[in-house]
């Protein structure tokens, strides 16, 4: 998949353009429903797959505030849209001064002179431009004008409800990430750069961990989880603990992730954590020997977790050919 920032970087490739748009945060069941619409059609009318997204958020643009996390950063999101078969992504800049552009002024700018849009594909309550007036009526509209045609999606539905970001982002923060999965088509992930931590996990407790540097995105509510861990395209089990470590007396938030059946030191490596089913709370214990009886528990628990065949890890491209090997 190419990624661009700009028109001018792909304007010359892409002559006539399959598209769907839209901000993608989790890039869920919905999100790649729209995205394989969209590459069916280019298919199917020789041309070529384009998905438009937005960085940073618009949210973060428009409210002028601290917005909640997000789901995915942009180079996951990336990462997630590129599995889906579009052979372009292109990522514009959100200002106010895009913001503030029409419906009609955005879409002969950057989707019709821009990438020769003939297809759009939308989702049920998408909406654009300034004042966010671009709905699927006006959109249509447009099209008949500028000659492209406009498809909405009907809502993507998991038990009797709409799958969407805001449903994702709830279970997440509540520590419900085996119900988002569903949602997700995948257990819910983030990545980052080991860091150093206090240096207790191996020499203390006998269970050493790898410090995850918190970045803006979103994890699950405090406690220990059983959990994946991707590391250099290869799959280990694990058992998380987000929190503040109370026995310790701790006051900022870490993840720290233990790698079952795993010595090689991660330090300034980039891994990625995949989180099954929540195990418990995170509590208080009395004291080192407490602490460590009940690590070992949840090492044990965590064992039997992914052992089960509906915690399989979705695996990623890369994993399937390394294991097709």
């Amino acid at each position: 998949m190419i990624v661009a920032k700009t028109i001018e970087e792909i304007q010359d490739a892409v002559q006539g353009a399959s598209v769907t748009i839209g901000n993608f945060d989790g890039v869920h069941l919905g999100h790649q429903k729209l995205i394989g619409l969209t590459c069916d059609k280019a298919q199917q009318n020789d041309l070529t797959s384009v998905v438009v997204t937005f960085d940073p958020h618009p949210l973060r643009v428009l409210t002028g505030r601290k917005t909640p996390p997000f789901i995915t950063l942009i180079d996951q999101k990336l990462r997630l849209i590129s599995q889906y078969g579009p052979q372009v992504a292109l990522v514009l800049e959100f200002t106010r001064e895009l913001a503030a552009l029409s419906p009609e002024q955005f879409v002969k700018r950057f989707l019709v002179d821009g990438l020769g849009m003939k297809e759009l594909v939308i989702g049920h309550d998408y909406h654009m431009g300034k004042g966010r007036s671009g709905n699927y009526g006006t959109l249509s509209q447009i099209g008949e004008d500028m000659g492209f045609n406009v498809e909405r999606l009907d809502p993507v539905t998991y038990d009797g409800a709409v799958v969407s970001s805001t449903r994702i982002r709830d279970l997440v923060h509540a520590g419900d990430v085996w119900d988002a999965m569903p949602l997700l088509g995948r257990f819910y992930q983030v990545e980052g750069e080991v860091v150093h931590g206090m240096k207790r996990g191996g020499k203390l407790l006998g269970f050493p961990t790898a410090n995850l540097k918190l970045v803006d995105e979103l994890f699950p509510k405090p406690g220990v989880y059983a959990i994946w861990v991707e590391v250099d395209g290869e799959v280990h089990r694990g058992v998380a603990n987000i929190g503040k470590n109370p026995t310790f007396g701790n006051d900022a938030l870490s993840v720290e992730a233990h790698l079952l059946d795993y010595a090689s030191d991660l330090y300034g490596r980039n891994i990625r954590v995949h989180f099954v089913q929540r195990i418990r709370d995170e509590k208080k214990f009395n004291g080192i020997d407490e602490l460590k009886a009940r690590i070992t528990r949840d090492v044990e628990i965590g064992r039997q977790i992914l052992a089960e065949p509906e915690a399989a890890i979705r695996l990623t491209r890369a994993n399937i050919e390394k294991a097709a090997k």
